[in-house]
């Protein structure tokens, strides 16, 4: 295969991208991000790869969590905050379930373009391009407000940064402490609908009271106050990934500067596509969106073109079937990565293949598809001996009313109520919770199972 060059990408066919009516305005700023500086760092990168690898090995479980798409007119920093805190129980309680360190990557400051299923709709008799996310368009439903603007690259970058900026003085300055975040944890348990938590909260609690006891006080011990926390998002903007490339000195290899894990999506996994040729070249993880629609053969061929060296860490599979189809799809793509003898870390993503239009009007994803979807997925690795690395949620800290079900009962009435999402449905605060609690239990069958087996 010919060396990779970061503009490669543009020799090959591209979709789900936009069409930008202004060049020059486009060059220049293409120009002006490429003298920023990147916004994560290679060692960064490579941290991140280190623990993707264990939790492909079952060392490790990577928790994957963030907005659909992040919004300019939604940026906040008690928003950035709520969805940290909510991922940090997330995370507590997980590792709890699974005995092993949780690796945390949210989605977040960069996911700010979203593939579309049409490239354009229609609304009292007008058709208008699709909305792509901020960074490309607006979505008022008006023909300025969807013409492809580059200028919005310019402040996705700058909301990125304060994103990472902030993130950075949570993951250090004391917030994510562990003592902190387990009574955070207590509040949710301690009312009636979540009663079925409460044990499981206790557990935990006589752990911490324990590891007090035998003096690993937070205050002395730097592992219980700071926590390591990444940021992904999908490539799918070219222009601004391309940008933010930059060559890593240490390795001579070329980073995604854009985020520390870039994933493809289902939509623009074509093997010879432009997105899968952005992707091979970078030094960063890489996820890869499966859907039903992928084909063993071409799973086989992305791997190839993703992972050539097979390095283990490299490629994130993340598995987006919908309730009841993952023991159809699964297996036959596990066979194909045991057949190549591939390194991957195989992770779920309940929410994508479980979006409905609700009798009201509104998208939404009801909470019992997602956990069923989760404990398919399990049940699946279990029964051909692999390993669940991980599991891959759109989520937010925020008391929203965009996915039915969970303890709080959301119904068809109630989406109106908090419905705040400019794409997908969200899980809130309170469902976020309970899938971790529900996904600690599976965690804990999945390795009573394996050790029963030797």
């Amino acid at each position: 295969m010919t060396e990779w060059q970061k503009s490669a990408w543009r020799e090959k066919p591209r979709v789900q991208m936009p069409d930008y009516t202004d060049d020059s305005a486009l060059k220049a700023v293409e120009a002006q991000l490429s003298k920023y500086p990147p916004l994560v760092f290679a060692g960064e990168a490579r941290s991140l790869k280190r623990d993707l690898a264990a939790a492909g090995r079952g060392e490790a479980f990577l928790l994957q969590g963030g907005d659909c798409a992040e919004a300019f007119d939604q940026f906040s920093a008690d928003a950035i905050r709520d969805t940290f805190k909510v991922m940090l129980q997330m995370a507590m309680i997980l590792t709890y379930g699974a005995k092993v360190p949780v690796v945390k990557v949210g989605r977040m400051a960069g996911q700010f373009a979203k593939p579309r299923s049409a490239p354009t709709e229609a609304k009292d008799g007008q058709e208008l391009p699709s909305y792509r996310g901020d960074i490309i368009n607006e979505l008022a439903f008006t023909p300025e407000a969807r013409i492809p603007d580059p200028k919005r690259m310019l402040q996705a970058y700058t909301q990125a940064a304060a994103t990472l900026n902030l993130l950075r003085a949570f993951s250090t300055g004391g917030y994510a402490d562990v003592h902190q975040v387990h009574a955070w944890t207590l509040g949710f348990t301690e009312s009636e609908k979540a009663a079925a938590y409460r044990d499981m909260a206790n557990r935990i609690s006589d752990t911490l009271d324990f590891m007090k006891a035998a003096g690993l006080e937070s205050d002395t011990n730097h592992n219980l106050r700071t926590v390591d926390f990444y940021t992904s998002h999908e490539a799918l903007l070219l222009e601004y990934e391309e940008a933010l490339c930059r060559l890593d000195s240490t390795s001579g290899k070329w980073l995604a500067g854009s985020g520390h894990m870039i994933w493809i999506g289902d939509r623009t996994r074509q093997p010879d596509g432009a997105h899968v040729e952005f992707a091979r070249g970078v030094l960063n993880p890489v996820g890869l969106k499966c859907g039903p629609s992928l084909t063993a053969d071409d799973l086989k061929v992305l791997m190839a073109r993703l992972n050539p060296s097979n390095e283990a860490g490299k490629l994130t599979l993340i598995a987006r079937f919908g309730a009841g189809k993952t023991a159809e799809h699964l297996p036959r793509l596990i066979e194909a990565v045991r057949s190549e003898g591939a390194n991957v870390t195989w992770v779920c993503d309940p929410m994508h293949g479980n979006t409905i239009k609700s009798a009201s009007g509104y998208k939404t994803r009801p909470f019992d598809a997602v956990l069923r979807e989760v404990r398919d997925f399990f049940a699946v690795h279990r029964a051909e001996g692999t390993v669940p690395g991980g599991v891959h949620f759109e989520m937010t800290g925020l008391d929203v009313t965009e996915c039915t079900g969970g303890v709080q009962a959301v119904s068809d009435e109630n989406l109106s109520d908090r419905y705040h999402t400019a794409c997908d449905p969200r899980l809130n605060a309170s469902q976020s919770l309970e899938l971790a609690f529900l996904v600690a239990e599976e965690l804990t069958s999945h390795r009573t199972a394996l050790a029963a087996n030797g």
